[in-house]
């Protein structure tokens, strides 16, 4: 499987790195979700990141295309000569806030995977985790790079969306063979491709919530998915 490639998928590697370096974990797992880091100068009188987290909402509610300039000086907090002067225009600012959202929710995923646990506990918390995201209370059902940002006629949208969702295979494929060298799971437990279908599992899970699907039947379909995905090569799951 070849390691992702880019200046975009570049940012991924740190957030994790901060984390894992905090709890401890080893140092050869790489990141599923960039920093963001504050815009140094001047003092604002609000918090970019909290605006930012707004402008996240709102894109979640509308989709991209639903978006107005309108929408986001009334969702941000800040008027339009400044929304442009800070953080420019939709375009950008949606880049922006697809950058804050991956860093937040791919810290909790990587906490889920990589925190000292068997492998399926693990698994379990990663799609807990999706589906806690995509039913989150006060947004949108879904999520803002598996529901929203695919649609964006934009070739560095596209290749950020493109960025997470191979560096969140190589975790899952990396937790997966941590479980192998841990004697958790058979030798010849097809890591890769089951990564890829757990990460299909995960979109499909945001996919339902998206279309209505309660949160209490997604995360028991979410655990059941999880106990799926472990299943050794050829053993079907009973009925």
């Amino acid at each position: 499987m070849p390691d992702p490639q880019g200046d975009s998928l570049g940012l991924l590697f740190q957030t994790v790195r901060l984390y894992k370096a905090k709890q401890q974990l080893p140092k050869d797992h790489d990141s599923m979700a960039p920093t963001i880091t504050r815009s140094r100068g001047r003092p604002r009188s609000f918090d970019e990141i909290e605006a930012l987290e707004n402008a996240i909402r709102i894109f979640r509610s509308k989709g991209y295309d639903g978006v107005t300039i309108d929408d986001l000086v009334g969702a941000m907090g800040v008027g339009r000569p400044s929304l442009y002067s800070i953080f420019g225009d939709k375009r950008a600012i949606f880049l922006r806030a697809i950058r804050v959202y991956a860093e937040q929710y791919g810290a909790l995923a990587a906490k889920a995977l990589f925190s000292p646990q068997t492998v399926h506990a693990a698994l379990a918390g990663f799609l807990r985790n999706v589906v806690e995201n995509a039913t989150a209370e006060g947004s949108a059902p879904g999520c803002l790079v598996v529901c929203v940002a695919p649609l964006v006629d934009d070739a560095e949208v596209r290749q950020f969306v493109q960025d997470v969702a191979a560096s969140g295979a190589a975790q899952l494929e990396r937790r997966f063979r941590d479980g192998v060298s841990a004697g958790e799971l058979p030798s010849d437990f097809p890591a890769s491709a089951r990564a890829m279908q757990v990460m299909d599992l995960a979109r499909g899970l945001t996919m339902r919530a998206q279309m209505g699907a309660p949160r209490k039947t997604l995360l028991k379909d979410a655990e059941e998915a999880a106990r799926f995905a472990l299943l050794p090569l050829g053993e079907t799951p009973a009925l």
